[in-house]
């Protein structure tokens, strides 16, 4: 298997769904049905990976069901709620110039157009206008993650983001 840092959490195992060992799906793609695109899931079980194959998924409801090989049973599947669901970062294609995984930009250190340390970006938010990025810092700082007007660089080789925050954002 790869080692941790080549794998990325798409989303977790929200529950049970019936007595055949399906299970809910909280999924942290966009659109959240692609999580079913990717077959082979890396599902962490007592702080160790094992590997799964999805059977079949699909949205139910408000929510996304899905049905495990070797998840024949209710009580199998109680077994993996909570449970992160990763996969290979190999698997994920390639993005265009200047768009990025949030995967990506997590740990990112963060200063502001002097230059001056803001922290890391320790979260992501989604708030349906635009994403919002959480640093963590001194004081914590949500920013509006807009490229070009309020995000003004994002550098992964140098893991920083230069942001236009000024003392009197504060």
């Amino acid at each position: 298997m790869q080692p941790e840092n080549e794998r990325v959490v798409m989303g977790r195992i929200a529950g049970i769904y019936g007595v055949s060992g399906w299970v809910r799906i909280m999924s942290y793609t966009r659109p959240r049905e692609n999580i079913f695109y990717y077959k082979t899931w890396y599902v962490r079980q007592d702080g160790q990976w094992v590997v799964m194959t999805l059977k079949t998924g699909r949205q139910h409801g408000k929510g996304l069901i899905a049905s495990l090989q070797d998840i024949d049973d209710r009580e199998s599947a109680r077994a993996l709620i909570n449970a992160e669901i990763a996969i290979e970062r190999g698997q994920l294609p390639a993005l265009p110039e200047g768009e990025y995984y949030w995967c990506d930009l997590i740990g990112l250190s963060v200063t502001n157009q002097a230059g001056i340390p803001l922290g890391k970006v320790d979260e992501i938010y989604e708030t349906g206008a635009n994403d919002v990025l959480a640093i963590a810092g001194e004081k914590r700082i949500l920013f509006p993650l807009i490229q070009g007007t309020h995000v003004l660089d994002i550098d992964l080789k140098q893991g920083m983001i230069r942001i236009d925050w000024r003392p009197e954002n504060e």
